[in-house]
């Protein structure tokens, strides 16, 4: 029978919740991101940049769209006879079936999808982080260390720690203790939310989570501190690189806006590793003879006709004559008419910015750092406004 050495299970089924009206209507894998892009694009990429040809894409909230945007796997070479790409979806079984009931549970719902690739090794991903990172590296580490369970890591502001799992290590980077969200943290060692098991020792921590009543099914909170408190031998993975947990308006806002400054960001231009997507085909974009671009993102299918500058137009966008947008990104197929003025906003898939406005946060003159204006899909802006980020 045929086997996979490693397979990956991609969790891309949270609503994200604190991305306000940028996930409304969709999964935040789906979110558009850097123009041509989505969120998921990264972690799909990094499947194919790191030759691991079978991932499941284990969904939830809203997931026409990113189903959808999926399809066959084909945009990054995914979509092969015996692996590929494959959607789960929870459903129903023998028993009673229920919604994911957190990460562990996600997984352990399908356990027969990864036994039926019998693979040595499982490696645990997210759909909605923003990082170029090759797995290969990742598994050669755990098999030279003789590890059960590696955790990929990086070194967060020591202001920022509460926010992540947090582990100490000794000088081998075996891990010697893990918290997750501590008040106090004892160490900037962050989870990056990226785990290899071995998936014998998976199988069983997850049938052990599943018959805790108490356990809120969470490989943070639950799975991983249970295994470390049972001596597997479990190690940090230093990770060296970008990465960046888009999960609020303003950290999505600010990996978009690094993508203008390539040396402080993902490069989305290198050829080594590139970052695939399902892209419909567009035409090419245009710039008419009165238009002013600088520092920007433009995609396919665009039509520039006003200034541009320090933002990112995602495919089919339409900006007026003497219209301009500074510091702001502007998501499918959205139109800006002409003499209309946007500032440091987000603006929907296909909404329409009629003349003459001006979108800008309400507290862009005083001395704090402006908010970020979101205006959901779909709307028809009529006049001049003033938007709370969210």
């Amino acid at each position: 029978m045929l086997k996979k050495e490693c397979i990956a299970m991609l969790l891309a089924g949270g609503q994200g919740s604190r991305l306000g009206a940028l996930t409304r209507n969709i999964a935040k894998p789906a979110v558009p991101f850097g123009g041509k892009y989505r969120i998921i694009d990264f972690s799909l990429s990094n499947c194919t940049n790191s030759n691991i040809d079978t991932v499941g894409v284990l969904t939830q909230y809203k997931p026409f769209i990113l189903n959808s945007y999926i399809g066959t796997g084909s945009a990054w070479d995914l979509d092969h006879a015996f692996g590929g790409v494959n959607i789960l979806p929870p459903y129903m079984g023998e028993t009673e079936g229920s919604w994911y009931k957190g990460t562990a549970n996600a997984i352990y719902q399908n356990i027969d999808f990864i036994n039926y690739y019998d693979p040595d090794y499982v490696l645990i991903i997210s759909g909605d982080h923003i990082y170029k990172m090759n797995y290969s590296s990742l598994l050669k580490f755990h098999k030279e260390k003789g590890a059960e369970v590696t955790i990929s890591t990086l070194q967060v502001h020591w202001e920022e720690a509460s926010r992540f799992g947090i582990m100490s290590v000794d000088k081998d980077f075996r891990i010697t203790k893990f918290q997750e969200k501590p008040s106090q943290p004892e160490s900037n060692i962050a989870s990056m939310g990226v785990y290899l098991f071995n998936w014998h020792i998976l199988k069983e921590a997850l049938f052990e989570d599943e018959r805790d009543a108490d356990s809120e099914h969470d490989f943070g909170k639950n799975v991983i501190p249970r295994l470390l408190s049972q001596g597997v031998n479990a190690y940090a993975y230093p990770f060296k690189g970008y990465w960046k947990d888009v999960g609020t308006v303003e950290s999505y806002y600010q990996a978009n806006m690094e993508t203008l400054r390539p040396n402080e960001s993902i490069n989305l231009f290198d050829r080594e590793f590139r970052i695939f997507s399902n892209d419909m085909v567009q035409t090419p974009h245009y710039v008419g003879t009165k238009a002013k671009i600088e520092n920007s993102l433009i995609s396919n299918g665009c039509i520039v006709l006003g200034e541009v500058s320090n933002s990112i137009l995602a495919p089919g966008v339409y900006i007026g004559e003497d219209a301009q947008v500074k510091d702001s990104i502007i998501l499918h197929h959205a139109k800006v008419h002409s003499k209309t003025s946007i500032e440091r906003a987000i603006i929907g898939e296909k909404t329409e910015i009629l003349s003459q406005c001006r979108i800008i946060s309400n507290d862009y003159n005083s001395t704090a750092t402006p908010r970020i204006t979101v205006i959901p899909d779909h709307q028809i802006v009529q006049q001049s406004a003033f938007f709370e980020a969210g």
